[in-house]
């Protein structure tokens, strides 16, 4: 949990680990920062587990007393909201902002981010047992938003920003305009594979997003992906994540325009520029899967 500052800027963030939630990494694979004003504190992601969560509070804490004034959450997945228990119990409840689609993952409907609520707190309490247990449960965000959020506090400009369905239906960005610092969340992958593998990605909306990026004007000096490490080249991070996501789905449309079964189509794929990755062996074939689905469905006229 080591806490990293961006250069000249009072914006600080946290880097997870490699790999899928586990016990080997007590949950810790996402990334999360928060910023501090004269004001409060702004806080984007809560990190995967409610521990975390408090080690993360813990960390605000030795930099400023100044009250938590909200949360950004990127988009309601385990391993980002978790955490949120612990400002709900031990920050004062701030309020939780989301983008409006994080209500069907609370609710656990079908609209949801492609994984039901209940079942995957189930499941995370067996896998992060004791960091996630009966007690832990899922904070709803308290306000939502559709498209845009402009805010400030403390004199500091934000702006948040809907860019999915993508990785997830709600997956935002949050824009630190005075200190031109982004936290991607899972819009971005930096040095590792990205995560495909859900009902709900919607990679030529990801692709969207990722143009949306490269378009900002100014253009941000650093960026604080969802995973892996940050980094001072923002470009180069949004290039990284997009070649990958354009790669799988030339490999795959070509697979479904040739009537390849999905097993030929990824035998035959030449995966030598990323399986040296983090997360490639635990993600890669299902990604391609799911975008064989996605496309196979499209060119069949499927839903």
């Amino acid at each position: 949990m080591e806490l990293h500052q961006v250069p000249g800027a009072p914006v600080y963030y946290l880097i997870g680990l490699s790999g899928v939630p586990g016990a080997e990494n007590e949950g810790h694979t996402s990334n999360a920062g928060f910023v501090v004003t004269d004001a409060g504190v702004v806080v984007f992601d809560a990190l995967g587990t409610p521990a975390l969560g408090y080690r993360m509070l813990q960390r605000i804490r030795e930099v400023t007393d100044q009250p938590i004034e909200r949360i950004i959450v990127s988009h309601y997945h385990a391993d980002h909201i978790y955490g949120l228990q612990a400002f709900e119990e031990h920050a004062g409840d701030p309020p939780v902002w989301a983008q409006q689609l994080a209500l069907g993952y609370v609710g656990g409907s079908s609209a949801s981010q492609g994984e039901d609520a209940e079942r995957r707190l189930a499941q995370r309490r067996e896998a992060l047992f004791p960091w996630v247990d009966e007690r832990t449960h899922i904070v709803a965000p308290d306000h939502t938003f559709e498209k845009e959020l402009r805010f400030e506090v403390g004199g500091v400009d934000f702006l948040v920003r809907h860019l999915g369905p993508s990785h997830a239906p709600g997956d935002s960005i949050m824009l630190v305009e005075d200190h031109g610092v982004l936290f991607s969340g899972d819009v971005i992958y930096q040095g590792r594979v990205p995560f495909l593998d859900s009902p709900q990605t919607d990679s030529a909306r990801w692709l969207e997003g990722l143009d949306y990026l490269t378009s900002l004007e100014p253009a941000p000096r650093f960026i604080i992906p969802g995973h892996g490490d940050a980094s001072s080249n923002p470009e180069q991070a949004v290039r990284a994540t997009r070649d990958y996501i354009r790669y799988v789905r030339e490999a795959m449309r070509k697979a479904v325009a040739d009537f390849m079964t999905f097993d030929e189509a990824y035998a035959q794929t030449d995966w030598s520029d990323y399986e040296h990755l983090p997360a490639f062996d635990a993600s890669n074939r299902g990604n391609a899967y799911r975008i064989f689905l996605e496309l196979e469905a499209a060119a069949f006229g499927g839903e």
